[in-house]
């Protein structure tokens, strides 16, 4: 006798489980606990089996009926239904682990040790805001240029064109990941070449040399009330012109005053390497009163409400803001106002500069020793850019 959608939903549980027949091998399991199950026994190779096929009432009547119909084809054809199940689960399961997000995550991962903390947040950040969405649950072995191109240029369609082409590249790098670790035979990111348009690189504000006595006059004055920390920070940054997140993140172990030395850990460069940085007598006299306004904190800038973190990233920007010079310069922009002022006004080579600013040498062999190069004549332009920088503060 066969069943009906009545006598499935009224089966009510009891003691022991039991076995409602349908028909062809098919029954309907009632456990003690109430879930009913289907199932389906069969024979294949002299053996008997048992196909689970799935929970009633989320796999009705007719669909257990529709699936039993394709498990006993299969037999016909030779091939244990169970089986197949299984290498489907398996297949899904590597689908899983294969998947776009998956593989993403697994190079990110063997690969942020490379990159400064912030960088690699910002990679990871934008791999979840830009890319997978779209793709992350996509086997990775199955996605188009077509199809990668259609997500970079959502972010094209944003006008954010230098994001759209770091997706691209960010991308690149993680098929090239699964190619070598074999997971993907091809690197769809290859052939975007030329399929976006043009991402115009844009510049950091800086201040031009006839600017810098009236920036100087305005943090003297202070007329937004500017914290005196604040405009130490402002100033250090000037004399020093590091990157912002390096001085932000100072802690007093990196100075050697005795030897007027900064000397910035590799895990905080940009660049991975060490970086020295010498103080001009100006410099030192601002550790001095930091060091006396900071007198209970490991850090050089210390976050006003928690002396254990580091000063806000946005304070010397917003800071820079409030003295009037918004879209004027920014904390990066002292390194490129350093770069061009040193050299015209100061005399100094570019190589000399450059390593200064710690940009990278094109020259491997030279990065390998290039912690201390020119050391000696960057003490002597770092102490002229710092009186030089005085002697502006006298035109104001």
């Amino acid at each position: 006798m066969s069943l009906n959608d009545l006598i499935c939903k009224n089966a009510q549980p009891k003691d022991k489980e039991y076995k409602l027949a349908d028909g062809e091998g098919m029954y309907l399991l009632v456990k003690p606990n109430g879930t009913k199950c289907w199932r389906l026994k069969y024979r294949i190779g002299g053996k008997e089996r048992q196909l689970a096929i799935g929970i009633y009432p989320a796999i009705r009547l007719s669909d257990a009926r529709e699936r039993r119909k394709e498990a006993r084809d299969m037999i016909a054809e030779g091939l244990d239904p169970s089986q197949a199940k299984k290498q489907e689960k398996r297949m899904v399961g590597i689908k899983i682990q294969n998947s776009f997000e998956s593989i993403a995550r697994e190079w990110h991962d063997n690969h942020k040790h490379t990159w400064t903390e912030r960088h690699a947040k910002d990679i990871l950040n934008r791999l979840e805001s830009d890319i997978f969405r779209d793709l992350g649950s996509r086997p990775i072995s199955e996605i188009s240029p077509l199809e990668l191109l259609d997500v970079i240029k959502k972010i094209e369609k944003r006008e954010a064109h230098v994001l759209a082409h770091r997706a691209v590249q960010y991308c690149t790098r993680i098929f090239r990941y699964a190619i070598l670790t074999s997971r993907a035979d091809r690197n769809p990111g290859s052939d975007l070449t030329g399929a976006l348009k043009p991402a115009v690189g844009t510049h950091h504000s800086a201040l031009d040399v006839k600017d810098l006595p009236g920036f100087l006059k305005a943090l003297d004055e202070n007329k937004p009330r500017l914290y005196v920390q604040t405009r130490l920070a402002v100033k250090l940054l000037m004399l020093t012109f590091v990157r912002t997140s390096e001085l932000i993140k100072a802690s007093w172990s990196e100075f050697d005053l005795k030897n007027a030395e900064w000397i910035i850990p590799a895990e905080r460069m940009k660049m991975r390497r060490p970086h020295i940085v010498p103080l001009s007598k100006q410099a030192l006299k601002i550790l001095s009163e930091l060091k006396n306004l900071n007198m209970y904190s490991d850090l050089v800038l210390p976050n006003q409400w928690d002396n254990k973190k580091p000063m806000s990233n946005n304070t010397i920007l917003f800071a820079i803001r409030r003295l009037g010079y918004k879209d004027k310069t920014t904390g990066h922009g002292f390194r490129a106002l350093a770069m061009s002022t040193i050299k015209e006004k100061l005399g100094y080579r570019h190589e000399v500069i450059d390593r200064q600013l710690a940009h990278a040498p094109a020259n491997k062999i030279v990065a390998a020793y290039d912690r201390a190069q020119f050391l000696d004549e960057r003490k002597k332009m770092m102490q002229e850019w710092s009186d030089f920088i005085d002697a502006q503060q006298s035109l104001k």
